[in-house]
């Protein structure tokens, strides 16, 4: 099977060693996606920008995630704005979802991280 791993020209994913996301065969997994922004929502709809920027670099789109894992660094302050951002990419593909909350991400400013697993149908 042919292996496509798809870049976001982040240096930090040459000296990590991945990708932004992966296609392989009919299926595309893109790694959790972190965004700037002022507030929990902000950041997660960029990081939906960014995920759909992805997608589409692998001949998908939001249309084809079925699963999205979502970490969050506060449930309580910053759930709302994540929820709201993940609902209004998503609301009519209802993807299987997991909420999760985390201690920290990989910067300070950073509340929330989504990755997205998409398949594409068969030809």
């Amino acid at each position: 099977m042919v292996r496509q791993n798809i870049t976001s020209g982040n240096p930090f994913e040459s000296v990590f060693g991945y990708s932004r996301a992966v296609r392989v065969g009919n299926q595309i997994h893109v790694a959790g996606t972190t965004a700037d922004g002022d507030d929990a929502y902000e950041q997660a709809k960029n990081v939906m920008n960014i995920i759909s920027r992805a997608l589409e670099e692998a001949g998908a789109g939001l249309e084809h995630v079925v699963r999205t894992v979502v970490y969050v660094t506060d449930m309580e302050t910053h759930m709302d704005g994540v929820t709201r951002a993940h609902g209004e990419a998503f609301s009519d593909i209802r993807p299987a979802s997991t909420l999760v909350a985390v201690t920290a991400l990989v910067k300070p400013e950073l509340v929330v991280e989504i990755e997205a697993y998409a398949i594409l149908p068969e030809a």
